[in-house]
């Protein structure tokens, strides 16, 4: 008896992994929307034109402790926040989506790229959650800031998965039988809004110091005023 329930439960994953399996063959069409996607948010190969460097808020002005010359280099970490929940229920191969910067990235004193610029990410990859407990999967991807009128490389990808039940699942098919494992279906893969993600420039970000604007000139002396003496008299 415990043969044939293993022996139908064996079956049944192959009859439910099959068509994933043939999923995950990516057809040409989704292959082209993830590399079209890619290509609108990559920054051109371009130099990079230079960056102005700014105060951090609530700093007021001082001396720069940058060189004229100095460069932000490349694999300079910069952390992202989510701006929106990325969940694979919704999200498809090829979809955009935007994170902002979550903290100042700073050249010694000075701010390079300032908290809240726009990161551009794309959805390379994703799976559906299946039955028996199987959780969806998706891979996503950062390769460009907007920054001063100009994309700047950047380069991260990371990978999600739902949070499935496998024990409850195997349960479930021990207590309802194959047919009962086939309703219960692992969970979606989500990035959750305000989730904070490390991505690394690939390139030299060079700068330019703010115009400091010379302090006025005090204002010219007034000129001096003799004073005659009084006159004196005498009897």
């Amino acid at each position: 008896m415990k043969k044939a329930f293993w022996a139908a439960t064996a079956a049944a994953f192959v009859i439910i992994a099959a068509p994933a399996i043939a999923k995950d063959k990516k057809p040409d069409k989704e292959a082209v929307k993830v590399a079209e996607a890619v290509a609108s948010v990559t920054a051109p190969k371009d130099a990079i034109k230079t960056v102005t460097l700014t105060w951090p808020v609530g700093v007021v002005a001082a001396t720069p402790t940058v060189a004229a010359d100095a460069v932000l280099p490349a694999n300079t970490e910069i952390v992202l926040k989510m701006n929106a929940e990325l969940n694979s229920k919704k999200a498809r191969e090829g979809d955009l989506f935007v994170a902002s910067v979550a903290q100042d990235v700073m050249l010694g004193n000075m701010v390079v790229i300032r908290k809240g610029t726009p990161a551009n990410g794309v959805v390379t990859w994703r799976t559906g959650k299946g039955a028996f407990g199987k959780s969806a999967k998706m891979t996503y991807s950062f390769h460009s800031l907007e920054l001063e009128g100009q994309r700047v490389p950047v380069s991260g990808e990371f990978r999600q998965e739902g949070s499935g039940n496998t024990g409850a699942a195997v349960g479930a098919v021990a207590a309802a039988g194959v047919i009962g494992g086939l309703f219960v279906t692992g969970r979606s893969a989500v990035v959750e809004q305000g989730r904070e993600l490390k991505v690394h420039t690939t390139a030299a970000i060079p700068i330019v110091l703010p115009v400091v604007a010379a302090p006025a000139a005090p204002p010219p002396a007034a000129p001096a005023v003799e004073v005659a003496p009084a006159a004196t008299t005498t009897n």
